[in-house]
């Protein structure tokens, strides 16, 4: 094959009244293939290339995918010390799978060369999202590579706004959108469904489906062009060959007993003796080469699956009894653990999710530094899956692609439902820990989390539950299985998730093993889907079916003022040190943004309120004809400056001290005295006159004005001097 690596090649398709271009030949050329994708201003270069030789000893198509986003692609410069980029962000991260998910399947089966795929984001114009562009990339790539690739697979993502689908909306159309969807797909078939809902109906999202698969035709044909542009001819793939008496051989040695490991419902009895049962099928091979060994394991997973899927579209029979719609049995547990926020215990079969709900305030907000426009995010969901959960022994590391994946499906599920920032302040932090896992555990984090928002108090709009679909498929007989356990996800065609509310959808995601799924199948999926949502929302409701009135009495307690941008340096003071004494007196957590907003946090709900009093007198404004209580600053022949409120001073002239003559304003008033004062005036430049005669009224009687306080805490209160000698009153 002569790729025409020394010419520019072109393709351009109009989407949405922008224009999508492809290019190839210009960089990146010793790679097998390469392309810059561009649309609007975001520019992504995608590379594929494949190893010489095959990976030898292995059963699995060693694929690896890695995107990456540059800083100087949004005209930044990375933060952190060494100002460079570094470990791969959680958006790289959801790109890397995102790529991944619908190539993968795409590769023909026994192909066994590594093969990477790099998508570099070049360009980010803040409008245009570039991960369904480096989707479109590897492709591309692939395509014009001599890898073999079943594509080419074309993605877009789909929103709706105003009842109309949009086909790759901008960040800022994404925000008024109700469905935000991408949609990976060949020609004939769906291959890969990513993306979150506002509660939206299932009818609704079956047509996204298809609005995407139509919508994402247009990009096949261009690759197509391209390729045929290029002058491309991939050379042809030949599968290894089969021993066909070997495979006869270990099928009559496994058959009957890989059927009977079908209906053991315990998955660790399933897992031991089925290993029990290949060990003692590789045992007859024992004096074999290496390679025979290899083939002996292929071949009993091939007669294990070819089993299962006989059991479900022959004897419509499920290896753990159910019917094709039925759910394992669901317990759901709240308030387990008494010092966390809010706590749930979900199990469903064998499947069991610890979820912890944790408040916190704004300064507790993940800061994002990304390409995308948003900087902040205030509700965030971490899922973990230790090895525990299904029996195996293994370093405990960092999360990985799945555990940050599955976190983020969840946390998709949950945002639609819950309040906003004005409503309920806090910033949200869940947390699930997979205890026991046998398919599923995304979903059951979705119902966990759902339960524990709402034994934390969270107002949310409704409650989310989740339910993973599979599918067994063979040529145009085809079978929906609700509530998949781990075999079935193993051994089946579609891995199915969807999540939501009694309303609507708020999340799905989509991964398959086949070369697509027809839309058709799609939509009685997400019907089969919300019938099994309503029932496990039903055992849900018989635990908790609102939330809590009240949040934990471990949870902070948030109070919020505003105020004049220019009081801000008063209340923060020289140093900090006016707000270092208000925190180090009551004990709570002060944090002001440049807007003017305070926010004030503290479990104890009274040490709160105190520093919400002493800042509301830091930035009080006098008024003309209130009364406050003063401190004498500095004492004249004229009179005295009395302190009314921190950093303002009024003056108190002599002739207003008391109600009868004052000779010396000595005689009454001492520096650091405490009066009570009337504002009588404030002229054109702020100077401000004060009062005591006014308050202290004919001798003898307390008179103060209307609508303050009781006379009896200023009417008659006496000056330091005047309590030494009662005839100066």
């Amino acid at each position: 094959m002569a790729l025409k690596k020394d010419m520019i090649h072109q393709v351009k398709l109009e989407i949405e009244g922008k224009e999508l271009t492809i290019e190839a030949g210009r960089v990146a050329r010793a790679a097998d293939g390469a392309v810059l994708v561009r649309y609007g201003d975001t520019v992504v270069l995608v590379t594929a290339v494949a190893s010489k030789q095959p990976r030898e000893g292995v059963d699995f198509f060693p694929l690896t995918v890695d995107y990456q986003e540059k800083a100087y692609a949004a005209g930044k410069i990375p933060g952190g010390f060494f100002k460079r980029e570094g470990r791969p962000g959680e958006k790289e991260t959801l790109t890397s799978r995102l790529i991944d998910r619908p190539v993968r399947p795409l590769f023909p089966h026994g192909y066994r060369q590594d093969v990477q795929i790099i998508g570099t984001v070049l360009s980010a114009d803040q409008e245009n999202d570039p991960d369904v562009l480096a989707m479109v990339g590897a492709s591309c790539a692939l395509t014009i590579s001599p890898i073999p690739f079943l594509g080419p697979m074309g993605a877009v993502r789909v929103g709706r706004r105003d009842g109309r689908f949009v086909l790759n909306p901008t960040y800022a159309q994404l925000d008024k959108s109700d469905l935000d969807l991408v949609v990976a797909g060949t020609e004939a078939a769906v291959v890969m469904i990513e993306g979150g809902a506002r509660e939206v109906p299932e009818e609704v999202v079956a047509e996204a489906i298809k609005y995407g698969h139509r919508g994402l035709q247009g990009i096949i044909r261009i690759q197509r062009e391209l390729a045929q542009m290029m002058g491309i001819e991939k050379p042809p793939f030949t599968p290894p060959a089969i021993d066909t008496e070997l495979k006869r051989k270990v099928d009559a040695l496994c058959r009957e007993k890989v059927r009977a490991l079908a209906f053991v419902a315990d998955k660790e009895e399933q897992q031991g003796r089925r290993q029990e049962l290949l060990d003692e099928t590789l045992a007859l091979f024992q004096g074999d080469p290496p390679e025979v060994q290899e083939a002996v394991k292929e071949t009993f997973a091939e007669i294990e699956r070819d089993q299962m899927r006989r059991l479900v579209l022959e004897e419509k029979r499920r290896p753990d009894g159910r019917a094709f719609k039925d759910i394992r049995p669901i317990s759901c547990e709240i308030g387990m653990l008494p010092r966390t926020h809010g706590s749930s215990l979900f199990t469903r079969g064998q499947t069991q999710a610890l979820v912890i709900t944790t408040l916190g305030t704004t300064e507790d907000e993940q800061r994002l530094d990304d390409l995308e426009p948003e900087t902040s995010k205030r509700f965030m969901l971490h899922y973990y899956f230790p090895p525990f959960s299904v029996g195996e022994v293994r370093f405990l590391r960092g999360p990985g692609r799945r555990e940050i994946g599955h976190g983020a499906l969840a946390e998709r599920a949950l945002l639609p439902v819950l309040p906003n920032k004005e409503e309920f302040p806090y910033t949200l932090r869940i947390v699930s820990d997979i205890l026991e896992s046998n398919g599923s555990s995304s979903m059951a984090t979705v119902c966990g989390a759902s339960l524990s928002l709402m034994d934390a108090g969270v107002p949310m709009k409704a409650a989310v539950a989740g339910v993973a679909m599979g599918l067994v498929m063979e040529g145009d007989r085809f079978v929906i299985l609700t509530d998949i356990m781990g075999l079935e996800d193993h051994l089946g065609d579609m891995d199915f998730k969807v999540a939501g509310t009694r309303k609507g959808v708020t999340a799905v995601q989509m991964d398959i093993k086949v070369q697509g799924v027809t839309p058709t199948i799609m939509a009685e999926a997400l019907h089969q889907a919300k019938e099994a949502r309503d029932l496990v929302l039903d055992v849900m409701d018989r635990t908790i079916t609102s939330p809590r009135p009240n949040i934990s009495l471990y949870a902070p307690r948030l109070l919020f003022l505003k105020i004049p941008v220019d009081k801000i340096g008063e209340v923060i003071g020289p140093g900090g040190k006016v707000i270092r004494g208000i925190i180090e007196e009551t004990g709570a957590k002060i944090d002001i943004s440049d807007d003017g907003t305070v926010e004030i946090a503290s479990t104890n709900e009274a040490a709160a309120k105190r520093a919400l009093e002493i800042i509301s007198k830091i930035i009080e404004v006098p008024e003309v004809g209130k009364t406050y209580l003063g401190k004498v600053k500095r004492i004249t022949e004229f009179g005295a400056f009395v302190e009314i409120l921190p950093g303002t001073d009024g003056l108190l002239h002599i002739s207003q001290i008391a109600e009868h003559r004052v000779h010396r304003v000595e005689d009454v008033l001492s520096e650091g005295d405490e009066v009570m004062v009337k504002v009588v005036e404030i002229d054109k430049q702020g100077k401000i006159r004060l009062s005591r005669k006014e308050l202290l009224g004919p001798p003898g009687k307390g008179v103060g004005p209307p609508n303050h306080r009781p006379p009896s805490r200023y009417a008659a209160r006496p000056s330091e001097k005047e309590r030494e000698d009662p005839h100066r009153r």
